[in-house]
């Protein structure tokens, strides 16, 4: 992510820095956790070595300004870096949030969804109510791996001549989508676990029927956790420093696709939005991310119902019926007595 970094400090960041923490402190500084700090010791909360400008890839060339020579935390700093990361995470995840959600809401997602007998009465606000309270903490959470990146700990490559061996480049694609599918299977079915369900991974499941903007409605931790295997694959895996810019915003799209409504894939192997739909409908099923290979194997793949493929079907009342008469029989026996009502009402009051 150090391309990310390098753009964020060449428009954002430099001139941030500079002026909450310029290089000319006329005497001391006032830091949280310490009192009176001296310039000459600036040291103490992260000041290295003077600033030299190194492109992050070969492939984009950005001249820093002046102002990336303007402030007692150079680019380098570990906590400037910490940060923003925790910025750029923030800022740019509930951008691509409500850009992806917005689009998906207005040009893809079936609206007749909200006469649902299980869409929640003021569901939408409350998703997004939902993910604005976790995303700060979601994005602190997540800082530690990207400083760790761009501090050398991984092993992300630039070019094509830096390949581990010829091909890899493209191999790399397959191999991350892989090795993420198996890590967010199994985190996510340990998450439906009884003793961190209702805690954890409940959150999420109060919107039985979702809309796109439920993409990123977790529980802190729960989203928090289902990403970590995206985080450690360039630490186990090479990967190259593009590739994984595009692969952290497919898997934002992705998480919106997914919740979207809209069946398209009707295949045996992409666990999509159809596939999710019958995991909140059924809770038990579908554990995967992108196929549904490790579900196949671990015993917890459903079909999605035909009738989800054909629109005179997918919204009839009927079909509504047996699924609210099914999905509550099953949450009786994975939950007991059902108290999202309740929790939908109290969450609704916040909301008004």
């Amino acid at each position: 992510m150090d391309i990310a970094l390098e753009i964020w400090d060449t428009f954002i960041g430099d001139r941030l820095y500079s002026a909450l923490l310029p290089t000319s402190l006329s005497s001391s500084v006032t830091v949280p956790g310490f009192t009176s700090v001296a310039n000459s010791t600036l040291s103490l909360f992260g000041a290295t070595q003077p600033f030299v400008y190194e492109p992050a890839t070969q492939l984009i060339y950005l001249e820093p300004s002046k102002y990336a020579y303007m402030s007692a935390w150079p680019r380098n700093n570990i906590y400037r870096q910490f940060l923003s990361f925790f910025l750029i995470v923030w800022i740019f995840g509930l951008i691509t949030y409500f850009i992806c959600a917005s689009l998906s809401y207005t040009f893809i997602w079936d609206k007749s969804t909200v006469h649902h007998p299980k869409f929640l009465k003021n569901q939408i606000p409350m998703e997004i109510k939902q993910t604005m309270e976790s995303m700060p903490i979601m994005s602190l959470l997540t800082a530690p791996f990207l400083v760790a990146e761009v501090r050398g700990y991984a092993k992300l490559y630039d070019s094509f001549s830096d390949e581990p061996f010829w091909g890899y480049s493209f191999i790399q694609f397959p191999l991350f989508i892989a090795f993420t599918d198996l890590c967010i299977y199994w985190i996510h079915r340990g998450l439906h676990h009884p003793l961190i369900y209702k805690t954890l991974h409940k959150p999420h499941h109060k919107w039985i029927m979702p809309s796109p903007f439920a993409s990123h409605a977790f529980h802190p931790m729960d989203g928090w956790s289902q990403s970590v295997p995206y985080h450690m694959f360039p630490f186990i895996f090479p990967l190259q420093k593009l590739a994984y810019v595009f692969l952290f915003g497919f898997i934002n799209l992705w998480t919106v696709l997914i919740h979207d409504g809209e069946y398209v894939a009707n295949s045996p192997v992409i666990n999509g939005a159809a596939c999710h739909t019958m995991h909140h409908l059924y809770f038990n099923y579908n554990y995967g991310q992108f196929t549904t290979l490790w579900d196949r194997m671990g015993g917890s793949y459903r079909k999605p119902n035909e009738e989800l493929f054909r629109r005179e079907t997918k919204m009839d009342q009927k079909e509504w019926q047996r699924q609210t008469k099914e999905m509550e029989t099953i949450l009786k026996d994975v939950e007991g007595e059902d108290d999202r009502k309740y929790l939908a009402e109290e969450e609704t009051k916040k909301v008004l």
